[in-house]
């Protein structure tokens, strides 16, 4: 703090520990991806969003200049005089305050000039631009006592300085946040007058919310006409839920409405929030726009307190950096989860797609080993190509003659075989053009029905397989029909008698190794099983006449195995389109696990720090002063006329505050703190 209030070398150091192990969170936040909509996945993704601007806008930049100024956010309901308190509070317009609704767009900050270089540069809320403005008076951000700067502030700030009015209209046009120094605030502490938290605008509740979260200490406004509404006591349990330091000013108290104190302190401990000082701004007429001196004088007491007591500002910035800490653990805790869940649901649309391709290839090879592939055109082609069956009853004899029997029989049919291949063609697109199909359907149909995969699948063709489906199927066939000569081809080769069978027969021999793969009959019933086996027999007749037994069996195995690859490379070709999208979507996601690991070293980081404190350290916010709720809330003690009656030239607050007609210029912060009040000499 300006105090300065250096940390000793062992807590900066603590500091420095607790700054490094957040760093490393935060690159695990911001790499945790969300992209499926699983279950809870929207609220993660705004969970991630809301650690990564805590860490940026607040916890990092303080933990890295612990010397900065305490920064007290004014934020409240619509309409409840934020902007004017904050005025009042300097003694000075440094915000407009506004009739239309909503009031605050742009934020601005007043901050001592010697504290100007905390603020200029992007060291908290780095996203929002800067305007830097003149005060009313005249004073900027070039001027003021540098002897009394924080230790270790930043160098310089800009030349071009606008009056307020300008700067605010500028920063609202932009979007961004009016800086105005003033010499009615003490070194060491800033008040931020913030957007409404209830504003009609949503960018304004947004922002006000982004400002509350890089606060050191909030300073909360409401009214007796909006204290219980919903919006601001859902804020207030967010920072309760934080342990943010907090202060409320119930503003704007008329009289004889006593009772609602003691409501609003019932609510205010129903939130976890019972030790929050409380300070009630009676309703009052306004002297040049400000409220009277002694109806805020209890607060701006106190928040010099906090600027001024040794320690006092450092215990409020340790508690709520603590606090804030501690809610960062425990969101990254919920992150993890969603990001095991994340991983979870890859998984499972991985395993659905698996499941869907594996019952699709076990379609195929069932398919083409229970017979089934002998119906209809395939057996119809091939009797055509076996004729009466005389011939195969002959291949029992001898089987040298049998071989010159089979050379003869396959060269009086060369026309008949390409038929044959033809069917058997036919009949295996279909059945891979099917399994294709319904393994499309079932992963569509899976994905569908499961939140994490919907949105991959919006689109209605995947449900389909896709359009050059049936050209891949045909090429695949023809390689394997292709396949299985080069199999009877190599088969041959070297055995004459074998070879003279093969040179005048290959596509006949091919037709029968490939009915030979088709050969069991589990598939087939009555009539079809005793003509297909047939068809079966007569096919292994044939290739066992040539080759013999145990070359068959082998062949017959060997064109089954390529089949098998065949359809395998089909249908990985039609499951990469669904990968695709799992892999373009899914890229970089994991489990929790690495944001848990993280979480666990800045815990550990944060609790050593902690431990290096001294007790006096550790408490907090002051209490409220005495007088922070008048004690008599009746219409004569709080109507003006009454007040005039009660005070001299120089009233019991010592507030500077003037007589009527008086030009004087009222007394801020700064001016009470160094002893200058009315007279009175420094």
């Amino acid at each position: 703090m300006t105090d300065p209030e250096r940390p000793a070398d062992d807590a900066a150091t603590g500091l420095d520990t607790v700054s490094g192990a957040l760093e490393v969170l935060r690159a695990r936040v911001e790499a945790v991806r969300l992209p499926l909509d699983a279950p809870g996945a929207q609220a993660a993704r705004a969970t991630r969003a809301g650690v990564l601007a805590q860490v940026d806008d607040y916890l990092l930049p303080r933990l890295r200049t612990a010397a900065a100024p305490l920064l007290v956010v004014v934020g409240g309901s619509t309409g409840a005089g934020k902007s004017t308190l904050v005025n009042s509070l300097l003694g000075e317009r440094v915000s407009a305050p506004g009739v239309l609704r909503p009031t605050t767009r742009s934020p601005v900050l007043a901050h001592h000039p010697q504290d100007a270089p905390w603020f200029t540069g992007d060291r908290v809320l780095p996203g929002l631009a800067r305007v830097v403005a003149r005060t009313a008076g005249g004073t900027d951000g070039r001027t003021g006592d540098a002897a009394g700067a924080s230790s270790g502030a930043p160098a310089s700030v800009p030349a071009a300085l606008p009056d307020p009015a300008a700067a605010t209209a500028a920063a609202q046009a932009g979007g961004g946040l009016t800086l105005v120094a003033t010499v009615a605030l003490p070194a060491g502490i800033a008040l931020l007058d913030a957007p409404d938290v209830d504003s009609v605008a949503d960018e304004n509740r947004a922002l006000a919310a982004q400002l509350l979260a890089a606060a050191d200490l909030w300073l909360f406004v409401t009214t007796a006409a909006r204290y219980a509404d919903a919006v601001p006591w859902d804020v207030l349990a967010g920072a309760a839920g934080r342990d943010a330091q907090v202060a409320l000013v119930l503003d704007r108290l008329d009289a004889g409405t006593g009772e609602v104190v003691p409501d609003l302190r019932a609510l205010v401990a129903a939130q976890g929030l019972e030790d929050a000082p409380l300070f009630v701004i009676p309703e009052s007429a306004l002297e040049a726009g400000l409220l009277p001196a002694r109806v805020v004088a209890p607060l701006r007491d106190w928040l010099a307190q906090l600027a001024t007591e040794p320690g006092a500002g450092a215990a409020v910035v340790a508690a709520t950096r603590d606090g804030a800490v501690d809610d960062v653990l425990r969101q990254v805790e919920d992150l993890a989860l969603a990001a095991d869940a994340q991983a979870e649901a890859v998984e499972r649309l991985r395993s659905s797609l698996d499941a869907a391709y594996a019952q699709a290839r076990e379609q195929v090879r069932r398919s083409t080993s229970d017979g089934s592939m002998l119906r209809g055109e395939v057996l119809a082609r091939w009797q055509d190509f076996v004729g009466t069956g005389e011939f195969f009853r002959a291949l029992e004899r001898r089987v040298g003659a049998a071989r010159d029997r089979v050379v003869g029989f396959l060269r009086g049919r060369p026309t008949s075989a390409p038929q044959v291949q033809e069917a058997i063609a036919h009949g295996l697109e279909a059945v891979l053009l099917d399994a294709s199909e319904s393994a499309a359907e079932r992963t569509w149909s899976t994905w569908r029905a499961d939140p994490a995969g919907r949105a991959l699948v919006d689109d209605p063709t995947l449900a389909r397989a896709p359009s050059d489906l049936r050209t891949s199927v045909a090429a695949e066939i023809r390689a394997w029909q292709s396949d299985v000569l080069d199999l009877v081809r190599e088969q041959g080769a070297g055995r004459r008698g074998v070879a003279r069978a093969v040179s005048f027969g290959l596509n006949g021999i091919g037709v029968s190794l490939m009915v030979v793969v088709f050969a069991s009959t589990g598939g087939l019933t009555g009539i079809e099983v005793g003509v297909a086996g047939g068809t079966a027999v007569a096919a292994q007749k044939v290739l066992e006449a040539v080759f013999g037994d145990d070359a068959v069996r082998r062949l017959a195995r060997q064109a089954h195995e390529r089949l098998d690859d065949r359809v395998q490379a089909l249908l990985d070709g039609q499951r990469r389109r669904y990968e695709a999208l799992l892999d373009a979507a899914l890229a970089g996601v994991a489990g929790g696990g690495a944001v848990r690991a993280a979480a666990r070293d800045l815990d550990a980081a944060a609790r050593a720090e902690r431990a290096t404190r001294p007790a006096d350290a550790r408490r907090g916010l002051p209490a409220a002063p005495s007088d922070a709720v008048p004690p008599d809330m009746s219409p004569d003690a709080l109507s003006p006329d009454a007040a005039s009656r009660d005070r001299g030239p120089r009233d019991r607050f010592s507030t500077g505050e003037q007589g009527p007609g008086s030009t004087a210029p009222r007394t801020g912060l700064w001016a009470r703190l160094r002893g200058r009040r009315p007279g009175r000499t420094a």
